[in-house]
């Protein structure tokens, strides 16, 4: 099963090189992209029921992926909000866990670690430890 996925990434180089090697990895199907906080929060709200991961960078070309991730607090209980960032300091991760998301990960050393969790997710098994922590 493909995990539907969309992402909130604003670096059109980073989002465009995180579907492929999704895609090819970890077998998701992008089901849609957003550069700002208003367009994510706008589509995932629209399309409740249409998506099974979303994957969010907190620095957007407009407003905060933390406004992205607070919109989604009361998503369905199937439905995983990651965040991927270069700024996974123990602060955000900290601030993360208290607006409901699931996972963090570090754009420089964690890709490994968010592919071992889609696959996992879309395995429909629970992934092996929260990375909220690190």
């Amino acid at each position: 099963m493909k995990l539907r996925t969309y992402i909130v990434e604003d670096n059109a180089t980073i989002r465009d090189n995180l579907i492929g090697a999704l895609q090819e990895l970890a077998h998701i199907e992008a089901v849609g992209m957003a550069e700002t906080e208003d367009e994510g929060k706008a589509w995932l709200a629209e399309h409740a029921s249409q998506w099974d991961l979303a994957i969010v960078d907190l620095f957007l070309r407009q407003g905060s992926g933390l406004g992205v991730l607070a919109a989604c607090r009361n998503r369905l209980a199937n439905q995983k909000m990651v965040v991927l960032s270069n700024y996974a300091t123990p602060d955000v991760r900290m601030r993360c866990a208290q607006l409901g998301v699931d996972a963090v990960f570090d754009k420089s050393n964690e890709i490994e670690a968010l592919v071992d969790y889609c696959i996992a997710h879309s395995a429909g098994r629970a992934p092996a430890a929260s990375r909220l922590a690190n």
